[in-house]
């Protein structure tokens, strides 16, 4: 058991060194435009869903510019549906004609999308559902969320599950084998019984470690989004991940297993409501949440996957871009605190979030202060004190109101506490003895 830990260790420190990744969630659903889960949520069937396969072109799609996006986001990586639940395949897979290289667009999309963030120098990884809602012997009529699951005429008695399965397992073999190095395979999802060796989880993992030793892997072979599996107690399965991958939340204390022991986790969220792409979806989350966000991650050992969906010609919503833009102006200044950080040991403070890399202590504020903001130091154990954005020398000082305790320090922003240099998350950078 020490040796499968050890191993998940080795592999995911390059992931947690780069804390911050791109989702992306593309297919047939973005003409829809109502979500992903459009075919199960409005029970479509094959036949109605078939026009939008005839019809997906996304002239736009410029891969070239989704990598320049994400990098000046700050992004260190980026994980591309290969196929979602409703089956539809975003690469030229051998074993199906059910893919883009068949539709209007002509083209293998997945391919574009690796060549296009490997030149940006990003790690890659490919999201492939589990689930398919569009091959014949995946199971319908009873089925928790297939889109036919309330029709009785579309029962599973001539339905060969383990077709099924060579068919996941053929196809995920194509991604590991003609797609060059990949970094991560997002697999999506497990539920009631469907889930472990329902999968022959033990025969597709160790082909993947065969195929790409380096690959990490996510724990939803056993698991959904809203729970872990194994990953989380002290004699985690061969299959059960790499890391967790809490969805649309941030656990309360970041997460641990059974043992207290930290646990590599990725929070994956949506920068609005919807996965896919959604036209009447407009909440987004600002780009000061999005950096709250990730930095309350970092802070708890975690990374954070933000998703964007693109929309039926291929672009990334203008809105999209536009925040994560503003966000990458934030990480220019201040991704040291980001990258290759973690959690510092601290309790949180009132005024916002610490993060911590070897001796030097980030202090992310975040609230404005009426006083001195409180650091749960000694003086003595603070050697320089600088603002991270721009260098500029900063100080502890005790406050004349503050004489009495004697087993913390103070600091304010050149006798001021606010207002706040960066009212979207102000670091300080603190060098401990």
């Amino acid at each position: 058991m020490h040796d499968i830990i050890k191993a998940r260790t080795e592999r995911t420190r390059w992931f947690s060194d780069a804390r911050f990744g791109m989702f992306i969630h593309w297919g047939l659903y973005a003409i829809p435009a109502r979500g992903e889960w459009v075919r199960s949520v409005e029970r479509i069937s094959n036949e109605d869903y078939q026009p939008y396969f005839a019809e997906f072109n996304p002239t736009r799609f410029d891969p070239k510019a989704w990598a320049r996006l994400a990098k000046e986001a700050g992004m260190r990586y980026a994980v591309l549906t290969a196929k979602h639940h409703d089956g539809f395949c975003l690469f030229d897979s051998a074993l199906t004609d059910y893919k883009a290289t068949n539709t209007p667009a002509g083209r293998d999309l997945v391919r574009e999308f690796l060549d296009a963030f490997r030149a940006e120098g990003l790690k890659v990884g490919l999201y492939y559902s589990l689930l398919d809602w569009h091959h014949p012997d995946y199971p319908h009529y009873g089925d928790r969320n297939h889109p036919m699951r309330d029709d009785p005429a579309c029962g599973n008695g001539n339905r060969d599950f383990n077709r099924y399965l060579d068919y996941l397992h053929g196809q995920v073999r194509e991604l590991l084998t003609n797609y060059g190095k990949l970094d991560i395979i997002w697999f999506d999802f497990s539920y009631d019984d469907m889930a472990g060796e329902t999968w022959r989880a033990t025969d597709l993992v160790r082909m993947a470690r065969t195929l790409q030793p380096g690959i990490i892997i996510d724990n939803r072979l056993e698991s959904g989004g809203e729970s872990y599996g194994s990953i989380v107690t002290s004699s985690p399965t061969y299959y059960s991940g790499d890391f967790a991958s809490p969805e649309q939340m941030v656990p309360p204390a970041g997460m641990t297993d059974e043992n207290g022991d930290p646990i590599p986790w990725e929070a994956c969220m949506t920068l609005n409501d919807h996965w896919g792409y959604c036209a009447a979806d407009h909440h987004y989350k600002d780009a000061r949440m999005v950096v709250r966000n990730l930095v309350e991650c970092v802070s708890k050992n975690g990374n954070l996957l933000l998703n964007v969906g693109p929309d039926a010609k291929g672009e990334i919503p203008e809105e999209s871009v536009k925040i994560l833009k503003e966000v990458g102006r934030w990480m220019a200044k201040n991704g040291e605190s980001v990258y290759g950080c973690g959690g510092s040991g601290l309790p949180k403070p009132d005024w916002g979030r610490f993060t911590c890399k070897g001796n030097t202590l980030y202090a992310h504020v975040m609230e404005e202060n009426v006083n001195a903001y409180l650091l749960d130091l000694l003086p003595e154990q603070v050697e320089k004190v600088r603002l991270l954005a721009n260098g500029a020398e900063m100080s502890l000082s005790r406050p004349w109101n503050a004489v009495t305790i004697k087993d913390k320090s103070f600091f304010t922003f050149w006798g001021q506490s606010f207002p706040l240099p960066d009212e979207t998350d102000t670091v300080v950078q603190l060098t401990l003895k």
